[in-house]
């Protein structure tokens, strides 16, 4: 991608290189609480991919002024390879919020890619209406975690990677090994009578607070249904987690005695031909960046 010059500002593309000074500019300006090294590496993906850039950035005489972070794969889905850009955190300076635009629509200039917004801001998503994107159903359940009693042997709710390795197999492997190296998902395998499933989920704060958990990927919707109980005394016991948002296209049911929030995140994507049920939310930001 080639250099766009206007008057002092330019937008370049940001290389493993310009990471660091990137990320530096992110915990600065957008979040403290996410380290410079952390934003640094949750771009260098664990998943295989050749990727144009990890995003656009604006210079002012060498000075980062604003970023756009971007996350590439590619997919299988119904046979065929389709190419993925996520884009991930948008930040610009203030005094060049002018500017802001044109990361955007450089990003969504590159050719051949279906693009997904899985976190944007209340402003971002008018923004992106007016770009063709589409809106998925969040429809979310707000799940409390209690510490429901166990029956011991009944069933294994776990962690740990062997065993995951183990059991998982096929698709579901692959989906494991490709992101078993990212910072923000979190792995398990529910197992009951010799069936499994696979959860990737992520720890998520609200109001300052990281008590919460929200699923990203479920492999065997019906088993979670019938291990809801074990599986949220597992996440409270296990990883600190009070309560658990489970989106309802995700787990595929209505959790028992759960609540709908009134006014769910905004997820998004534009795509030539790709329907809402075929995105999720995997290769993405919200695997690879912890906020």
């Amino acid at each position: 991608m080639a250099v766009i010059q206007t008057v002092s500002v330019s937008l370049h593309p940001i290389t493993d290189a310009d990471l660091p000074r990137v990320g530096e500019f992110l915990q600065r300006n957008l979040n403290h609480r996410v380290s410079a090294e952390h934003w640094a590496s949750s771009l260098q993906v664990p998943w295989a991919i050749e990727k144009p850039n990890s995003g656009l950035m604006l210079l002012d005489e060498g000075t980062v002024v604003g970023a756009h972070l971007a996350f590439y794969s590619e997919r299988e889905i119904d046979g065929r390879r389709e190419r993925f850009c996520n884009l991930g955190a948008w930040c610009v300076l203030p005094e060049h919020r002018f500017h802001s635009l044109r990361l955007l629509k450089a990003l969504l200039a590159q050719d051949g890619y279906h693009f997904t917004d899985l976190s944007p801001s209340g402003n971002v998503v008018g923004l992106n209406r007016r770009l063709r994107f589409r809106v998925l159903d969040t429809e979310v359940a707000f799940v409390p975690n209690l510490p429901w009693p166990s029956w011991p042997r009944r069933d294994v709710i776990s962690s740990d990677p062997a065993l995951i390795e183990r059991t998982l197999s096929g698709r579901d492997l692959e989906l494991y090994r490709d992101h078993a190296g990212a910072s923000a998902g979190r792995h398990l395998v529910l197992i009951r009578r010799g069936e499994w499933c696979y959860v990737v989920f992520r720890k998520e704060r609200r109001k300052g607070l990281p008590l919460f958990a929200r699923v990203l990927y479920v492999s065997n919707p019906d088993l979670l249904r019938r291990m809801e109980r074990p599986f949220a005394r597992h996440l409270l016991l296990h990883h600190g987690a009070l309560a658990t948002f489970a989106e309802e296209r995700v787990v595929k049911h209505r959790p028992r005695l759960s609540y709908g929030l009134r006014s769910p995140r905004q997820r998004m994507f534009r795509s030539p031909h790709l329907e809402p049920h075929q995105i999720d939310y995997l290769y993405s930001e919200l695997v690879c960046v912890s906020w």
